[in-house]
């Protein structure tokens, strides 16, 4: 076996190690080839050969200009996602939100598994402890799409990822920090997120679904004062002088 075939096989099984730890995003992105080669000391030609195998096997899948992320591609619903972005606005996604994701919660507090349990309470903490718009935004989704996946239905957790995927815009990202900011929710929300693993830890479907419902009318109220605040100051502007 000579020394490539050997380095690219030993690289196979590290990016293996990667993949089924807790270590990345919780976007599931891979950190570069440059950095892989740097980290597992083999050359790039190496890591590439690796990941090929692992984009053959599904484990891994790649996006134009993006990266290499962790899982199978996404559907074809990525392509919509600025159409969708385009054609609704915040206050229907809350409105979609309310009516799945209590649902979701429900689903998860009879199906998730100890360690589902104990992943949703370690992303509660990392919402909370993050200083940074960016990090929140990156946990607060991972909490709300590990709830929806160990809900264990297939179909549901489709339509949570347009959702998500929706609400991960920019533009409404920054809007929903100002809410946040604005109502100065932080210890609210973090009671409200312990108070649904709670829920799903005790195995209580009706409590989960409620919690989140409660959750999100939080966030659904502090974003209609924003956004009427703005309107305000626009109708304000527009006056003469």
């Amino acid at each position: 076996m000579d020394d490539t075939q050997g380095n690219s096989n030993y690289a196979l099984e590290k990016l293996r190690a990667l993949l089924q730890s807790d270590s990345l995003d919780a976007d599931g992105k891979l950190p570069t080839e440059r950095t892989l080669s740097e980290i597992l000391g083999v050359s790039r030609r190496s890591i590439r050969r690796a990941l090929e195998v692992l984009e053959a096997e599904g484990r891994i899948w790649r996006r134009q200009g993006s990266g290499t992320f962790a899982g199978k591609r996404p559907d074809g619903w990525s392509n919509h996602v600025d159409s969708i972005v385009a054609d609704t606005d915040l206050m229907e996604i809350m409105e979609v939100r309310l009516r799945v994701e209590p649902q979701l919660a429900q689903l998860a507090a009879m199906r998730a598994k100890v360690a589902d349990v104990e992943r949703m309470y370690d992303l509660v903490k990392k919402i909370y402890e993050s200083t940074d718009a960016d990090g929140r935004e990156l946990w607060d989704g991972a909490l709300h799409r590990q709830i929806a996946q160990c809900a264990g239905n297939t179909f549901f957790l489709m339509i949570f990822d347009v959702i998500n995927r929706v609400r991960q815009d920019e533009a409404w990202q920054a809007i929903r920090e100002r809410a946040r900011s604005a109502s100065r929710t932080r210890e609210v929300t973090h009671g409200q997120h312990t108070a649904i693993v709670d829920a799903i830890a005790a195995r209580d479907p009706g409590k989960a679904g409620e919690a989140m419902r409660q959750h999100l009318l939080t966030l659904q109220e502090s974003l209609i004062r924003i956004t009427s605040l703005d309107h305000s100051e626009t109708e304000v502007e527009k006056e003469p002088t």
